[in-house]
């Protein structure tokens, strides 16, 4: 794996002036906080601090913030100053509402590279997060889609709110699940991933925890208190910290007694969903006529038949690979849609951002 900005393969394919730009963009965003920049990066105590900073377009992840936030995170790995990561968003309105799906659509279309080097750039960000030496604690407070789970859920801690809507909706866009998710997706309670991974579902606050995806779930209005305690703490470990987010999740009581929202739909969900095939889980909708499972096979009939498919394979897969070897499968996978004609149809037709805006 690389360990700085200037060892990166993007950047030996920049000529020399680029490559030194973007050098000294990393630089500047190592050492300083600007508060217009798309990425804050900090150091506050033994704490490195990621500040994810688009709040207009929902905390969208840009190619330039890959490229800050990776180097950034190993420089902090090596650190013997450095215990622990804190990643999080600004605006209020999300953490990371994804991937900045239209550019990838733009540059696809006139056969920009960008089509390879996002999605790489960023599976090799997503490995780093799920290898990381340091304890990595995702504050996912407010819309969390996409990109934006490949930035949290690998991590040690995922923190979910009130306020969170986790969802990977990429089958309406003619993509699948990426950012990891043919790992994490298989590995969550009965078929509840594979459920989500074709259907787009929402979870929301508490429920994102309920799922498995979320390791503790804290109200919105108490982060700011948890950042400063973690950031306090004198040279902690992952129990230290993990006592430290346990007695914050004690102490919240929204939603607290609340069944899951999926709860009564879990021994559907668990047989429905675990066909070996699309025709074979789509019978099984039809056979089933619930108004839960015709409400399924409404939301399937609008996605990506292609995308579907892989999903599935992809899931089936991943299901027994770490998380390395899913991302390079995913990797050849999102170069095989960028080829198809359905991943640029569901960004025109608007299918991404209505799903995320619709609240």
């Amino acid at each position: 794996m690389r360990s700085s900005a200037a060892s990166t393969p993007l950047l030996s394919r920049l000529n020399p002036f680029n490559r030194l730009q973007v050098i000294l963009q990393h630089l500047k965003m190592s050492k300083s906080t600007d508060s217009t920049a798309d990425v804050l990066l900090e150091k506050r105590g033994g704490a490195g601090i990621i500040t994810l900073n688009r709040p207009k377009v929902l905390n969208a992840l840009s190619f330039p913030m890959i490229q800050q936030i990776y180097p950034q995170i190993k420089t902090w790995e090596q650190d013997p100053e450095t215990f622990l990561i804190i990643i999080k968003g600004t605006g209020g309105k999300a953490f990371c509402a994804g991937g900045d799906i239209i550019a990838i659509s733009d540059a696809g279309k006139v056969g920009d590279r960008l089509t390879q080097d996002f999605f790489r750039e960023e599976y090799i960000l997503n490995n780093a997060i799920g290898t990381c030496k340091k304890p990595y604690v995702a504050l996912i407070d407010g819309i969390t889609m996409g990109g934006g789970v490949g930035l949290s859920v690998h991590g040690h801690f995922r923190v979910a709110t009130e306020r969170t809507l986790f969802a990977m909706p990429e089958t309406a866009i003619g993509l699948f699940p990426d950012v990891g998710g043919g790992y994490f997706l298989p590995r969550l309670p009965g078929k509840i991933g594979c459920f989500l991974a074709l259907t787009g579902f929402r979870l929301k606050g508490r429920d994102v925890l309920k799922a498995g995806v979320a390791t503790h779930f804290v109200e919105s209005e108490k982060l700011p208190a948890l950042e400063k305690d973690l950031i306090a703490l004198k040279s902690p470990s992952t129990e230290n910290i993990a006592d430290l987010l346990n007695s914050y999740h004690m102490k919240s009581k929204v939603d607290q007694e609340k069944e899951f929202v999926l709860e009564q739909h879990m021994e559907k969900i668990n047989s429905l969903f675990s066909a070996n095939s699309m025709e074979e889980i789509v019978k099984k909708l039809k056979q089933d006529g619930s108004p839960f499972a015709i409400k399924q096979l409404e939301t399937i009939n609008k996605m990506s038949p292609t995308s579907l498919k892989i999903t599935l394979r992809q899931l089936k897969e991943g299901a027994s690979m770490s998380l390395q070897e899913v991302l390079t499968m995913e990797y050849r996978l999102t170069q095989a849609c960028m080829r198809g004609h359905d991943f640029y149809e569901g960004v025109r037709a608007g299918l991404y951002s209505t799903r995320l805006l619709d609240e």
